[in-house]
């Protein structure tokens, strides 16, 4: 569906039956799933121009499209080494055809679901240097995973795996911004998909960053996060994002 919303070729018809009902009930779907886009170049880009990371984990990658965290990050320094994770074979697939690592860089996959940090970590470590700062990219995806799956203990084994230094970013799915019309998409694509959505209000997203100091401007509306033009910072999206830091 995000690869759809975003205009891409890599969809299937229940993706496009599952997205249009979304866009029925909140229309403004395709400008939020765009602003995440943007948002993520953005991080990525402050990341390695300003923080210095080159390592990055990449968890709920989804089917390549433009600009992809590994293409943002080596065009800034080609040095740059990034492990994607999926739980989706389909999207492992089209990724190891489309994702193709600059000279100098590393790219790696592994077909591991979010819940299992374990493997996540262990697979990644063939590529990361653990013992090294690693930004770790958490961009819509939490929303995936409901209360009952302590979404927080998920993040916070991730976050203890990484050194002094390290970054989170992430972006999530507001339950309180357009809430009428976010709980009814909600409640559509819950009908329609396997893996369910739970959106999370500005306060429940807070925690994620619990013992990380927040990169300024903090955790805002992704579009308000270091906007690179006026049409950016004033698009519709409705979704909460930001960047901590394991200083």
């Amino acid at each position: 569906m995000y690869d759809y919303w975003l205009g891409g070729k890599d969809n299937f018809a229940a993706d496009r039956i599952a997205g249009d009902r979304a866009i029925e009930a909140y229309p403004d779907i395709v400008h939020s799933v765009r602003a995440n886009r943007a948002f993520l170049s953005r991080v990525v880009r402050y990341l390695v121009r300003e923080a210095g990371i080159r390592q990055f984990l990449d968890i709920g990658t989804g089917i390549p499209t433009a600009n992809n965290t590994h293409e943002v990050a080596q065009a800034e320094a080609p040095e740059s080494r990034i492990v994607y994770a999926d739980n989706d074979p389909v999207v492992l697939s089209h990724a190891r055809a489309l994702l193709a690592s600059a000279e100098g860089g590393a790219t790696a996959y592994v077909d591991a679901d979010l819940r299992d940090t374990d493997t996540i970590l262990a697979e990644a470590a063939g590529l990361l240097d653990f013992s090294r700062p690693v930004a770790i990219m958490l961009m819509a995806i939490l929303q995936h995973i409901d209360d009952a799956e302590d979404p927080y203990g998920i993040v916070g084994r991730l976050v203890g795996a990484v050194p002094s230094g390290s970054y989170l970013a992430l972006s999530h799915p507001a339950a309180d911004i357009e809430a009428e019309a976010m709980a009814e998409m909600g409640k559509r694509l819950n009908q329609l998909m396997a893996e369910k959505v739970t959106f999370r209000s500005q306060a429940e997203v807070a925690p994620f960053f619990d013992g990380l100091e927040l990169v300024e401007p903090g955790m805002v509306r992704v579009q308000q996060w270091r906007p690179d033009t006026e049409a950016e910072r004033t698009g519709p999206a409705a979704l909460w994002g930001g960047i901590g830091h394991n200083a």
